[in-house]
């Protein structure tokens, strides 16, 4: 179901998400989200931590993918040392 409601946007461009909106989605003081903005649209879509159980499924999809580009464990190191080196 979508709910829809009016806000404005104050002098310092923050924006009050309303509690109507708030309480359905269970947001809370400190909810982060990425803001996409295009023409006169901008949509918040909020982030959340995936749950340990997904953690598993996010490396393997990770590791599936690396290996698809051809990448290997010396590519990160690699990486790493590069990025480490530039302080």
């Amino acid at each position: 179901m979508v709910t829809l409601a009016t806000t404005k946007m104050s002098s310092k461009g923050q924006v009050v998400i309303p509690e109507e909106i708030r309480t359905l989605m269970k947001l809370k003081a400190g909810a982060q989200f990425v803001v996409v903005g295009e023409n006169d649209v901008i949509i918040l879509k909020a982030i959340s931590l995936p749950a340990m159980g997904e953690f598993d499924t996010l490396i393997a999809e990770a590791k599936r993918q690396a290996k698809s580009a051809g990448l290997k464990p010396s590519h990160a190191d690699a990486a790493i040392s590069k990025v480490r080196s530039r302080k």
